[in-house]
């Protein structure tokens, strides 16, 4: 059995280097059970290990011609000592020192000739928890299958006897139904000539806002501002974690008027511009987000990557939070009216289209003479609403880890698990040590919004007392 790989999952692979690997990751933090053995972690590594027989995507390698990704090849063993490995360290409730440990896992890349995957368990000496830190390459999905995916290694009970790991699982997804040739055809054609028509829209519509007629529409490719933060990916990363209550975040939407994504992306921008006054650097410039769209109809399940990655504006000149915030929700909307009204095909093509030029200066090592497509790149996606178990161990909380993008910039990545949303942060260190402050700032800005909403004295430059 063969597997072929749509083209957008190959562009993850062929613009992989050693300097910017590929693959997403998840940190979790899990709770032995209480009657669990001093070796317990020894023990779930010895099991882990024993699953030699995996299934479709985490048994297959990427055969390739010429080093182009033709297709995904079953493999029938797998080398555990691979993709099962144990770390210990003294105390895992030390964030900074388990990030910095998680950072030295993250930058280095998946071994090209093995399946694209590995589970690292982390002892803790100190207490009864232990975390897992996973890594699976991007060309395998994007965050929302992905995380689909993993859910079918945990339960909502805790599970010993029939425990199964996600890549010995029998993973089932969905593909869209089939229909006859003739119809397919046709509506292939139609699709073609709706995405030929949305492409030329949308860079006609550029061009209109670059000649300075109309300036309502998305931002001009490479358009970012440059910062510290951004330009040639390096190798070496610096990570950092929080928790928001996810209940406070929908009450404030309700109470602003704001999609919970626009509370976050109002509270990221202002921690990232904080944080870069750190370092001397400031600026009356907007940042720039890159948004990922999900081009998924409701309801498809299927694996692989269906996204479509778009800059946005953020927001600048304002002291006042709330001001910022609705800066930064007139930006965001006037970009999903453009999704909306394009083919999804479209907004696909386009994004390759630009992604291969950030790509390419990057190659080439140009990466700091030109401007960014964006400075941060933040994606949001719904995770599980309650309660995990891996096998009998409770997941307390799983942080996201993503993939550097072409011309740097902070990669910022929620999940929703439990009620909590939980952040991962991650950056090239070549010009920074940690981004310990940069979530504090952020976590600052947030209820610095919440309190604006009764205080209209509040002024983004106060945050950082605590740091």
């Amino acid at each position: 059995m063969t597997k072929k790989i749509s083209f957008l999952d190959k562009t993850f692979w062929i613009t992989e280097s050693e300097a910017n690997p590929k693959h997403v990751a998840g940190l979790q933090l899990l709770e032995m059970p209480e009657d669990a053995p001093p070796d317990y972690v020894e023990q779930l590594f010895v099991e882990l290990q024993s699953f030699k027989k995996a299934t479709p995507p985490f048994n297959c390698t990427v055969s390739t011609f010429l080093a182009y990704p033709m297709k995904l090849t079953p493999v029938d063993q797998l080398n555990m000592d691979y993709h099962v490995q144990m770390h210990v360290l003294d105390d895992i409730s030390n964030k900074p020192e388990l990030h910095k440990f998680v950072a030295k896992l993250h930058e280095t890349w998946l071994d090209r000739d093995k399946p694209l995957w590995q589970y690292h368990l982390i002892k803790d000496k100190a207490n009864k928890g232990f975390a897992i830190y996973v890594k699976v390459h991007h060309m395998c999905g994007d965050g929302a299958s992905l995380i689909r995916m993993f859910q079918k290694g945990y339960s909502e009970q805790k599970n010993s006897e029939n425990f199964v790991p996600v890549w010995a699982a029998d993973l089932i997804l969905r593909d869209p139904k089939k229909v006859n040739i003739f119809k397919q055809t046709i509506n292939g054609l139609w699709d073609v000539i709706l995405t030929l028509k949305d492409i030329i829209w949308i860079w006609v519509r550029l061009l209109v806002k670059l000649l300075r007629i109309n300036q309502v529409y998305m931002p001009i490719p490479f358009s970012g501002t440059k910062t510290m933060l951004t330009g040639q990916v390096k190798k070496g990363r610096v990570v950092s974690t929080l928790d928001i209550d996810f209940t406070r975040v929908k009450t404030l939407s309700r109470r602003l008027r704001a999609s919970a994504n626009e509370i976050m992306l109002c509270a990221i921008d202002i921690g990232v511009h904080r944080f870069l006054k750190d370092y001397d650097h400031t600026f009356e410039k907007p940042l720039y987000t890159n948004m990922p769209i999900n081009l998924r109809k409701p309801g498809e399940t299927t694996a692989g990557n269906k996204i479509a990655i778009v800059p946005v504006e953020l927001a600048y000149g304002e002291k006042d939070p709330y001001l910022r915030l609705r800066q930064i929700i007139e930006n965001h909307r006037v970009v999903k009216r453009a999704a909306k009204v394009s083919h999804p095909a479209a907004f696909s093509y386009y994004t390759l289209l630009i992604q291969a030029f950030s790509t390419l200066f990057e190659v080439l090592h140009m990466s700091e003479w030109v401007r960014p497509i964006a400075n941060i790149l933040i994606s949001n996606m719904p995770g599980p609403p309650n309660t995990l178990y891996f096998k009998d161990a409770k997941l307390l909380a799983t942080y996201p880890i993503s993939a550097m993008t072409p011309g740097g910039g902070v990669n910022i990545t929620m999940v929703t698990y439990n009620g909590i949303a939980q952040i991962g942060l991650v950056c090239c260190n070549s010009k920074i040590t940690s981004l310990e402050p940069m979530a504090q700032y952020f976590q600052e800005a947030f209820d610095m919004l919440e309190g604006c909403v009764d205080d209209p004295s509040f002024n983004i430059d106060d945050i950082g007392e605590k740091v």
